[in-house]
């Protein structure tokens, strides 16, 4: 017999059955026009979807029961099987319906990637594990679309519209994923360090299939049906397609050791491999290996960013979520000064979030224009380096407005808060982003001057982005110096930038608010110092409509 001992009262509800687009107020504004109507419309379908009950749900399940390995069958025989819950295959399924993994190469035109960008930003909100095969396999293609021969068998396979789970050669998929692996144990970050040695079965260079022998330290995700991996010919790094299924229809020689005991989702497999005489084709110029993996590297990273800006945004919500409907003191958290103060600077970081990631995104629809190249080379690093770990930061604060119930895994922000850091982590830490960050100006000078005018062209209508203009263009004359406050530079630098496009795209008292709170480095980076007489409602009813 249970004993009925207290009402349970003052706790928020279960924040589901929303639309994860509508609701988003900076999100909508920011696509705008440059959109088009159809494409609004199918972002709506797709905000309600996973904003849905069930898809939550399966958010859940399929980070409750953790993929597993099975390097054998039952016969002894080595076959490097990866088993998932059937609610990872449902997310994924839902990503290749929508495109994500390929549909912006395939299919350009104005918006297009704008449009997929939007679409990670609410699929981040739910689930991240899933993402990773996409963005991998995302920022294979146009890689895979500069080898004609090889490209003109898959490209099919990767437009395709639905998810094939089967492990079977590639030629008897009607649907591919493709993975990732450079890290090496020895060097991590410093792939030039890697020491896995390909050798031609027959003639040498691009093209031509190899056989390799080393191993991988990161290995995302394995059972993506191939991976573009680096290993060492006679030239120098060079650029393979391995798959898991050698031509002939033989298990290709890649063997998984153990999947990684993450700190982030659990739904997603990361492990450690051994090749041994794995066949592989040589993608690029041989020796070329490093450049033809940035090109990769650089719409990672752009999907880091998007990754981290939907967390972000997700955490914010269920923030506000629980603060109105939570009462402490006598009156709900919402209304209490300090914690308006705390929601309200959350909320100015989500959107200026929102709307960097948004306008990287757009540089990619204008790969010709000098302007949008700096944008995708200069801003793509100095973004990751911010947004990603702001995102760490920001999740942590939304789990404490939450208090015991957001540090319980029963709910959704502890996963949130675990996931966070690994953003920063992939595709190159802070350090590793802010020196690129230097290359890439001293590369793209004059995009990079184009860049800077349209920043000074916003400082001049604000008067309090001078400080952040001059401490950049300072900077920039340091000569040496510039190394060693690398990461202060690239903070004024993309705070310079959200402040500008905060102006061009939220009303000016949110933008007076954000720039305000954000120039003065007074205030401090723990969320909760801005200054007081801000349109608090204003900002709080943007971020998530209390009706």
């Amino acid at each position: 017999m249970q004993w009925p001992t207290h009402e349970v009262s003052n706790q928020a509800p279960v924040l589901q059955d929303i639309n994860l687009y509508t609701g988003d107020l900076a999100l909508r504004e920011g696509l705008g026009s440059m959109l088009g109507a159809e494409r609004h419309a199918d972002l709506a379908r797709l905000g309600a979807s996973l904003g849905s009950a069930e898809v939550f749900e399966r958010a859940d399940a399929a980070n409750r029961h953790p993929p597993e390995l099975h390097a054998f069958d039952c016969n002894g025989n080595r076959i490097d099987r990866v088993e998932f819950h059937p609610a990872w295959h449902a997310l994924l399924s839902l990503l290749r319906h929508e495109g994500m993994q390929a549909r912006a190469w395939l299919q350009p035109g104005a918006g297009a990637h704008l449009a997929r960008a939007a679409g990670y930003f609410l699929h981040a909100q739910v689930e991240s594990g899933s993402l990773c095969p996409i963005t991998m396999t995302f920022a294979a293609v146009p890689v895979l679309q500069k080898e004609p021969a090889l490209f003109s068998q898959i490209a099919g396979k990767l437009a395709c519209a639905e998810h094939d789970p089967r492990d079977l050669p590639l030629e008897q998929k009607s649907a591919i994923l493709v993975g990732m692996g450079m890290t090496e144990k020895q060097g991590g970050s410093d792939v030039r360090s890697n020491s896995s040695i390909a050798r031609p079965l027959a003639a040498q260079g691009r093209g031509q299939p190899h056989l390799i022998t080393g191993h991988k330290w990161f290995f995302s995700a394995p059972m993506c049906d191939a991976h573009l991996v680096l290993a060492r010919t006679a030239q120098g790094l060079s650029c393979f397609w391995v798959p898991r299924w050698r031509p002939d229809g033989s298990k290709n020689a890649v063997l998984v050791q153990q999947l990684k005991d993450k700190l982030g989702n659990r739904s997603n497999s990361s492990s450690e491999v051994e090749f041994q005489d794995a066949w592989g084709l040589m993608v690029g110029d041989e020796g070329r290996g490093i450049p033809t993996i940035i090109e990769m590297a650089n719409s990672t990273r752009v999907d880091c960013v998007i990754g981290s800006a939907g967390l972000m945004r997700h955490a914010l919500v269920q923030a506000i979520h629980h603060a109105r409907h939570r009462s402490a003191f006598g009156k709900p958290l919402v209304q209490q000064a300090l914690m308006r103060n705390v929601l309200c600077d959350l909320a100015l970081e989500s959107e200026a979030a929102t709307h960097l990631m948004l306008r990287l995104a757009a540089s990619l629809d204008r790969p010709d224009d000098p302007l949008e190249r700096a944008w995708r080379r200069v801003l793509t690093p100095a973004a990751k380096f911010w947004i990603c770990k702001r995102a760490i930061e920001f999740t942590g604060e939304c789990m404490e407005v939450l208090g015991g119930n957001g540090y319980v895994e029963t709910g959704p922000m502890a996963r949130m808060y675990r996931e966070a850091p690994v953003n920063s982590i992939w595709e190159g830490s802070g350090n590793v982003m802010c020196l690129d960050v230097l290359r890439a100006i001293e590369r793209e000078p004059e995009g990079f001057t184009m860049l800077l005018e349209s920043l000074a062209d916003s400082a001049r209508q604000q008067p309090q982005m001078a400080g952040l203009l001059g401490r950049v263009k300072q900077a920039l004359d340091s000569g040496h110096a510039l190394e060693a406050s690398a990461r202060r530079f690239a903070q004024d630098l993309v705070l310079l930038v959200q402040c500008s496009l905060m102006m061009q795209h939220a009303p000016a008292t949110i933008a007076d608010a954000f720039i305000a709170s954000r120039v003065d480095a007074a205030n401090g980076r723990v969320y909760g110092t801005m200054p007081a007489g801000h349109a608090e409602e204003s900002i709080l009813e943007r971020a998530w409509p209390s009706c």
